[in-house]
């Protein structure tokens, strides 16, 4: 398989996978406590990593010069911003939760100019990424209620400070973690973060309404294989061949999957502004990346010359 068609694969499956796990955080959390959820969630992941490492034989750059860099993605990757959103996502509707954490791109955009001189952004970025921040506000439009309850007013600043944090934590890894494995890069951190989120759990969270139910353990056992580890690494390998402003677009992607799902699974209805919405966030994408799409339209024009 080509580098283009592993990019395009990798790209394809985060945004998927990503589109799925609001549900199934929001099942996991009809029976479990937040932090709770999201440390057993990380924990298997990082079993599951563990695993691959040892068939693969994969090296652990264990030594000084990386003990910071595992820390710091430990806490902005995972840690801190999943506690966050799994805390906000109690409080706040998954519908207002896409709008709020499509603030991504535009938290990335801003850091990649900062930390990344060769990443510069362009007026096809940004244009293209206030058209699908748009987007996602026509698809929601209708379902999204602003409550002035101060718990729901928590758990959207939660929202939005988990996506400035993630946004920090990708353009580190874009700048630092270039010469280290995915799977390392997912391994370590991801399991500090499981280690810190259950022990945190203990302090805070109440056990007593906690009940490991089929669907519960199903929830978390797809969040920790597939949201977590197969997304994670993906998403980790693509930060090495794409800009990160660009693969930050993913999170205009997903609520649009999560859209269609709802529809094929639930049954649900399609209005008029999901067909707007999805057409500005499907021109905001093109838009932003305009200049690669002129440049393989080059491509292919000159081969066949």
């Amino acid at each position: 398989m080509s580098e283009r068609l592993k990019v395009i694969f990798a790209y394809t499956a985060i945004c998927t996978i990503w589109g799925s796990t609001w549900l199934a955080i929001k099942l996991g959390l009809e029976t479990m406590p937040p932090l709770l959820s999201a440390g057993l969630r990380f924990i298997i992941a990082g079993i599951v990593l563990y695993t691959i490492i040892k068939i693969r034989k994969i090296k652990i750059p264990w030594n000084p010069s990386t003990y910071w860099f595992f820390i710091i993605v430990s806490l902005t990757s995972f840690s801190f911003p999943f506690g966050l959103v799994y805390w906000g996502e109690e409080k706040v509707s998954s519908g207002l939760t896409s709008i709020l954490f499509a603030v991504f791109p535009f938290c990335v955009a801003i850091m990649s100019t900062i930390f990344l001189p060769k990443e510069r952004l362009n007026a096809a970025k940004i244009i293209g990424i206030i058209f699908g921040f748009l987007g996602i506000v026509t698809i929601f439009f209708q379902d999204v209620q602003l409550g002035t309850g101060t718990e729901q007013f928590f758990g959207m600043a939660a929202i939005v400070l988990s996506a400035a944090i993630q946004a920090f934590s990708a353009v580190m890894i874009k700048k630092h973690g270039h010469d280290i494995s995915p799977v390392v890069v997912s391994f370590i951190p991801m399991s500090f973060a499981g280690i810190i989120l259950v022990s945190s759990s203990l302090i805070f969270e109440n056990f007593s309404a906690v009940h490991f139910t089929a669907t519960g353990v199903a929830s978390i056992c797809y969040l920790a294989i597939f949201g977590s580890v197969t997304t994670f690494v993906s998403y980790f390998w693509l930060l090495k061949r794409v800009e990160v402003v660009l693969l930050s677009l993913t999170s205009f992607i997903t609520p649009i999957i999560a859209v269609v799902l709802g529809v094929i699974i639930l049954d649900e209805h399609v209005s008029s502004y999901i067909f707007a919405g999805t057409f500005l966030v499907l021109l905001g994408i093109l838009t932003a990346n305009a200049s690669d799409i002129r440049l393989l339209i080059r491509r292919r024009v000159f081969q066949k010359d």
